[in-house]
């Protein structure tokens, strides 16, 4: 029996190759080579602080990280390829997985022959027991009848005892071969059906049938394998052939079972003859006794079993030996054909490729990500855009600020485009009229309350008699900014409790206000329309500006009724927050209100966009910053001279 079938045999199995990828990667091979080389403590140092880790944990990490096993096209040659930070650890780990498994082949390959070893040693202790108590029995029947000197290697000329001595032979030569046909049917037997087909070679199973159907499946399956990469699974021909490798592989089995059957029939056919020759043996030596006429014929059968006995306790001791001397001979079942050697460069990573790829596949993806965000985005993107689409001017563009100041720093860069809005209105209303405006936007968050409160102080510093009302009654903010109370307020005035002259909070340097008022179930709504155009009647008496900050249009009722009181609206819109048909709808809604909307302001433009947004910025930034240096300098007439007239300029709020 060769101890290697998959590499005597001529033909190629791929399945066995993959079979010991598994194996080399299982805990059988593994756990010995963690043991032998201490990778519980020396991985342990490297990703466990020092600390000694569990063997399953070692073993998975190996898999994970670190061992990859691999084969070349077409050949039953496998590589393993270790990967540490330690080269020669590597190196040592990779050489002791060949090893072990070497090692592992080998007691594989041999176990066949160990347990025939062990098999014919208990048959060697029995026969050794049988001989010493035919021996005894011998020498009993000697004592008995008093029989000294007689020789029992002795042959008689009698027929009757020559034909015993025949039947005796032929029983100890069935006997063994009973034995051999008995073993090799059990081990046959306990073989499972599917482990069966790697037995059938010239020499195990000489049935030309059996290893003609092995070659045929092994064609087939090949066949399909190679069908399956270029048809689909409902094919005609992937189906055919599919359908003669299971037909072939079930006349396989067949012709397996049928050999096992004969196996048992020639096992059982063997223990049949034994028993006959046994009966037919008895029965002689029965009639050989009847017919004796002589005392010497007990002890003669005796003496004649105890040499046969010996003659087998002989052949049984030099088949062992045979045995034993095979088994010794230096077996090979896998060949090392390299052994690993410490790199003397990192394999991975490739610092150089790997940063390639990153440049190059970050490119892509950055430039991928942009052109969607840019086609997907359908926001406005420009001021051109913006009075294009709504056929309205853009009164000012806000730069965008992370906290927006609660003061008002005329000095200040951020300052500028308050100033610059506060013109462009200025230049978009009747002069020398008091107006209301409702400053509203599409959706929430888009910055009018922060809007709102910085035009006001904008406003009051140019001399301007500004009133802020904060008529957002749902999310008030303008009390927040103001560092103010929120009651009494406007929900107050409307709902009668307070005249608006109470309500209003005055802050020196600041313009006045008028916050929502304490909280309730109170909304703008129709019911309080009347109150409102008294109330905006009221205040214009006194103020130049008055500015309603508002609650969004879209999904709000209270926008709408504010605007329908007021003199005009201004749309507030986010950079890049609301698709434009939001923005649209909200036009449409105050078009519909058939209320004046004066123009729009851009708020929260980021300062470094490519778009035109960034001329109004840059502009804001560069002439504030001159201004502000030069009314710095303090020294000169001109700078107070110019202080002076602005402080002139500014007129005192009527009472």
């Amino acid at each position: 029996m060769k101890l290697f079938q998959a590499q005597s045999s001529s033909l190629y199995d791929p399945y066995f190759i993959q079979d010991q990828f598994e194996i080399i990667q299982s805990e059988k091979i593994l756990f010995p080579v963690i043991h032998n080389l201490n990778l519980n403590a020396v991985l342990g140092k490297v990703i466990n602080e020092g600390a000694t880790l569990p063997s399953a944990i070692t073993y998975r990490y190996m898999i994970d990280k670190m061992l990859r096993v691999e084969s070349r096209r077409s050949t039953s040659l496998i590589e393993i390829n270790v990967y540490a930070l330690d080269a020669a650890l590597g190196a040592a780990i990779a050489n002791e997985v060949a090893r072990v498994y070497s090692e592992d082949r080998i007691a594989l390959a041999t176990s066949d022959q160990r347990e025939g070893l062990a098999q014919l040693r208990k048959e060697l202790e029995k026969q050794e027991l049988v001989v010493t108590a035919q021996r005894d029995r011998v020498e009993k029947l000697r004592k008995e009848l008093d029989i000294a000197g007689v020789d029992l290697n002795q042959r008689y000329s009698d027929m009757e005892i020559e034909t015993l001595r025949q039947m005796q032979n032929s029983l100890i030569a069935l006997r063994v071969d009973a034995i051999g046909r008995k073993t090799r049917w059990e081990r046959f037997h306990g073989i499972p059906l599917e482990e069966r087909r790697n037995l059938v070679n010239s020499e195990l199973i000489q049935d030309p049938n059996i290893q003609n159907l092995l070659q045929a499946y092994l064609v087939g399956d090949q066949n399909v394998t190679r069908l399956q990469g270029r048809l689909g699974a409902n094919h005609p021909d992937l189906i055919g052939a599919i359908e003669n490798r299971d037909k072939i592989l079930q006349q396989l089995d067949n012709q397996l079972r049928g050999y096992e059957t004969s196996l048992e029939m020639a096992s059982k056919e063997a223990d049949a003859r034994v028993t006959e020759l046994e009966r037919q043996l008895g029965q002689a030596k029965v009639d050989q006794i009847l017919s004796a006429r002589d005392r010497m014929r007990p002890f003669e059968e005796a003496a004649s079993k105890l040499d046969d006995e010996q003659r087998l306790l002989t052949t049984l001791k030099l088949t062992l030996r045979q045995r034993e001397i095979d088994f010794q001979v230096p077996k090979k079942t896998i060949e090392i054909l390299n052994h690993a050697e410490p790199a003397r460069f990192a394999s991975k990573p490739n610092w150089p490729l790997n940063l390639l790829f990153a440049c190059v596949f970050g490119a892509i993806l950055g430039i991928g990500a942009a052109v969607l965000v840019e086609y997907f985005d359908t926001s406005f993107r420009n001021v051109a855009d913006v009075e294009g689409k709504l056929q309205l001017p853009v009164l000012g563009v806000i730069p965008f600020s992370r906290e927006p100041a609660k003061a008002y720093d005329p000095s200040s860069p951020d300052s500028e485009p308050f100033r610059v809005l506060q013109t462009n209105l200025n230049l978009s209303v009747k002069t020398g009229h008091s107006t209301a405006l409702v400053i509203f936007s599409a959706g929430p968050g888009e910055g009018k309350s922060t809007t709102v409160r910085q035009l006001a102080l904008a406003m009051n510093a140019a001399g301007e008699r500004v009133l802020i009302i904060d008529a957002d009654v749902r999310r008030p903010t303008q009390h927040r900014l103001a560092d103010a109370p929120r009651d009494p307020g406007l929900t107050d005035i409307l709902l009668g409790r307070v005249a608006w002259p109470d309500a209003l909070q005055r802050t020196p340097g600041a313009p006045d206000f008028i916050p929502s008022g304490s909280a309730g179930p109170v909304t703008l709504s129709l019911l309080y329309v009347n109150k409102l155009r008294e109330l905006v009647a009221d205040v214009k008496s006194k103020y130049d500006r008055v500015l309603f900050d508002s609650p969004p249009i879209i999904g709000v009722s209270d926008s709408s009724v504010l605007a329908s009181v007021a003199d005009g609206t201004i749309l507030l819109i986010q950079h890049r927050r609301n698709p434009e048909s939001m923005v649209v709808r909200a036009r449409q809604i105050i078009d519909g209100l058939k209320v004046q909307i004066i123009g729009v302001i851009l708020n929260q433009v980021p300062t470094g966009t490519g778009e035109d947004y960034g001329y109004y910025t840059n502009n804001y930034s560069y002439y504030s910053h001159d201004a502000g240096a030069e009314a710095k300098k303090g020294d000169g007439p001109r700078g107070a001279e110019k202080l002076e007239l602005k402080e002139k300029n500014r007129r005192p709020p009527r009472a």
